[in-house]
């Protein structure tokens, strides 16, 4: 039996981003933040259309990543289902309601446009 060859960030990444539009999610991005910050490689932001719609879309990522053998992730706000966030280490998964996604502004602060945006790491 061969190893399961492990996914680059950015393939990670595509996987969920494709769960997401399969389910019909509310502008899904995704944000490179590497050199931003050394937490994570990208941030896939999406929102839903209600609090039974974002768990549909946070079960899709699940789903779509464990049929990859991609497991482990760390979750918060999937009982609310108002701002859930899937922790996969070098991936980030923001789904939210959107008014919660307007309010916040995510891709704004990360992408360097709000005001106080974290800067560029400085290169190694």
């Amino acid at each position: 039996m061969s190893p399961k060859r492990q996914l680059t960030s950015e393939q990670k990444s595509k996987l969920i981003l494709k769960a997401l539009e399969d389910k019909k999610a509310v502008e899904p991005v995704l944000i490179p933040v590497q050199g931003r910050t050394v937490m994570t490689d990208y941030f896939v932001v999406a929102s839903g259309t209600s609090r039974i719609h974002i768990r549909a879309l946070v079960d899709a990522v699940i789903e779509k990543l464990a049929d990859k053998g991609i497991k482990g992730k760390r979750m918060e706000g999937y009982d609310e289902s108002v701002w859930v966030l899937l922790d996969y280490g070098d991936v980030v998964v923001h789904v939210m309601a959107q008014d919660q996604r307007a309010f916040y502004k995510l891709e704004s602060y990360w992408s360097g446009a709000e005001r106080g945006s974290p800067p560029p790491l400085p290169a190694e």
